[in-house]
């Protein structure tokens, strides 16, 4: 199958704990995330989210994707379809771990795959920005709250 994968990761100074806290606090997204500005729906595997993501070199997107797991300051990851599953689907996900030093290493990757993606390629590609800069607004919301 076609795929591509965007990874990315930043440490933060706080406790998985401490991050999951901010990450799944959805009521809070639009004071601190610059790119995903709202989720709505409850934090269940297997629930429907409703998302508004705002990449900076694209137009606003809402979509409706599945929560795919919930591990309490481990691993949050939703799948999201463009249209119908097949043409472009998403896998989303964060996964912490925690360092010897307190930090936590957050890993922030989505895999791509489906029929539009090489058609699509370079745009889905430019989307790594945008999880770099919510990754850094995350560090600051996290680290600015111990």
């Amino acid at each position: 199958m076609l795929s591509l994968k965007i990874t990315t990761h930043i440490d933060i100074q706080a406790t998985p704990e401490q991050v999951w806290q901010v990450l799944t606090d959805f009521k809070l997204y639009q004071s601190w995330n610059p790119f995903i500005r709202k989720i709505e729906g409850k934090l269940n595997a297997g629930q429907k989210l409703q998302i508004s993501i705002h990449p900076t070199k694209q137009k606003a997107m809402q979509f409706k994707p599945t929560l795919l797991e919930v591990k309490h300051a481990q691993s949050l990851s939703w799948l999201g379809h463009f249209l119908i599953p097949g043409l472009l689907d998403g896998q989303h996900c964060f996964e912490l771990y925690s360092q010897k030093d307190g930090r936590t290493s957050l890993v922030h990757f989505e895999t791509f795959s489906g029929l539009l993606v090489p058609m699509m390629r370079s745009k889905l590609k430019s989307i790594k920005h945008d999880f770099d800069y919510m990754n850094q607004a995350l560090k600051l919301r996290v680290e600015s709250h111990e």
